[in-house]
């Protein structure tokens, strides 16, 4: 029988008082009751949140001591957040969420088998239906189709932040990203070490409540210049004015508990 999985989930949060304790609450009993999950911790980056979500992760905290709590003392945006919460991290695996409930932990289910087998180092996961708006989707279907251009890729959701990674080597990726982008980021960063992503088909569904992090039109301004930088670095790559950083093999043991 496959071993057991040890895994961390790193989610950052800025302003998800309207979210955050239900989806902490449901990360935690998913990875208690899991027989295929041996040891556990969630690790959250509250973003200088004003609403009152470092006080709910606070609480949280009294009955669940495998939650970690870190963050900032101003907003400093989402792929900042997302970098230290997985800095922080410890165990062999890394699952990354959001903590606006739009990404059921269950979705687990259907990757746990494969980590198990070693089928690969990287997992991600592929949104069966966007729940969110139009101009939405149609900004993700753009900015991903030119992702999968310049790196030679096929991903069908190029921007989803639902990923399982092996933790040393997504602890290894040298993050940039301080806005919304860190998904398209971590599946370029993987791409240009001649990973591969195994796409595994996962559910997305509405925002618990409250209302989003950022707006549409700076949004997707920030995202177009995103992808731009990402397809500059692969041609800087390409023609070796830059060099990739060093990353643990694929064969390395599973870390110890710091």
């Amino acid at each position: 029988m496959p071993p057991a999985v040890r895994i961390s989930v790193a989610a950052p949060a800025y302003n998800e008082a309207a979210n955050i304790a239900a989806a902490v609450t449901e990360w935690r009993d998913y990875l208690a009751g899991h027989p295929a999950i041996d040891a556990w911790e969630i690790v959250v980056c509250d973003d200088g949140s004003t609403d009152g979500t470092g006080a709910i992760l606070a609480g949280l905290r009294e009955t669940c001591p495998e939650l970690v709590v870190v963050g900032f003392g101003r907003n400093r945006g989402a792929g900042a957040a997302i970098a230290e919460a997985i800095a922080r991290t410890r165990l062999d695996w890394v699952v990354l969420l959001d903590s606006d409930g739009q990404f059921p932990i269950a979705n687990l289910d259907a990757f746990l088998e494969r980590v198990r087998a070693g089928e690969s180092d990287a997992f991600s996961g592929a949104r069966i239906r966007k729940a969110d708006g139009l101009a939405y989707r149609w900004g993700s279907a753009a900015s991903g189709a030119v992702s999968n251009l310049t790196h030679g890729t096929r991903y069908r959701d190029y921007n989803s932040i639902f990923k399982v990674v092996r933790g040393p080597l997504l602890r290894s990726l040298p993050l940039e990203s301080g806005g919304m982008n860190c998904s398209t980021e971590i599946t370029a960063r993987i791409a240009e070490l001649g990973r591969t992503w195994v796409e595994i088909p996962i559910e997305h569904r509405e925002r618990g409540g409250g209302a989003r992090g950022w707006r549409f039109w700076r949004g997707a301004r920030d995202r177009a210049l995103f992808v731009g930088y990402l397809a500059y670095r692969r041609w800087l790559l390409r023609r070796g004015v830059l060099r990739l950083p060093e990353v643990p093999a694929t064969s390395a043991e599973p870390e110890r508990v710091r």
